[in-house]
């Protein structure tokens, strides 16, 4: 295939791991983030990306909304102060990222059972309403609609534990992905990937067998999306 025949997108990458990639200590290397670079690498060999934006919101988280933001949020746009709209410049940047993006992929370790509190900072500025969402009585008792549609989302996360698959034994503790599953849907995703890598606690080849897994889905599902995209 030539060059000019690829597929162009526009890929938004954001990293939620506070660790960083690359460490003095590799034991401390963030997985969530190593097999996301896999991915990212593997999709570009593949295919032209038009645009890669790339958010570390573990490393720069953006800051949790308040009181003030809220009310920026909610004052009629012909009527919001300089302030205000200083408030939400970042919400406004960061929407703009995901109305841009064909592919999202969203890097996470499971914190606690859940997502990094720096990834829920990131949700909570751009799942906004008359933004990415808007809402209307009407609908009655699912008065929210999504307003960005069509986008695929790649999910990869790394677990100290496992078995937090459907059926899986900690499958009642999981609030990373269903999580994050149904917030994407306000991101306008209609297509969800997911890439798990689990056992890092465990330190044995149970672990190094689910990252190698990990990777082999990263480097597959990379093939298989330029030839659908």
């Amino acid at each position: 295939m030539h060059y000019e025949d690829k597929h162009h997108d526009t890929l938004l990458h954001i990293d939620a791991s506070v660790r960083a990639a690359k460490n003095d200590n590799p034991s401390h290397d963030s997985i969530s983030k190593n097999i996301a670079k896999c991915f990212i690498e593997s999709v570009t060999q593949h295919q032209a990306i038009d645009e890669y934006i790339y958010r570390d919101v573990g490393v720069n988280p953006p800051p949790f909304i308040t009181q003030d933001w809220i009310g920026a949020v909610f004052t009629p746009e012909n009527k919001k102060t300089a302030e205000q709209k200083q408030l939400l410049a970042l919400s406004d940047t960061l929407i703009a990222e995901i109305a841009a993006a064909d592919i999202i992929v969203i890097s996470s370790p499971m914190y606690n059972y859940g997502m990094p509190a720096q990834l829920k900072a990131w949700f909570d500025q751009v799942v906004r309403v008359n933004k990415t969402f808007d809402f209307d009585l009407s609908r009655g008792d699912f008065p929210l609609q999504p307003l960005l549609s069509c986008k695929t989302l790649v999910v990869i996360t790394s677990t100290g534990e496992f078995g937090f698959e459907q059926g899986g034994i900690r499958e009642h503790m999981s609030h990373l992905v269903p999580h994050l599953r149904t917030l994407s849907k306000y991101l306008g995703v209609s297509t969800i990937y997911e890439i798990a890598s689990e056992y890092q606690e465990f330190a044995d080849a149970r672990h190094q067998q689910s990252l190698e897994n990990a990777y082999r889905q990263a480097a597959e599902l990379a093939e298989h999306l330029s030839s659908v995209t």
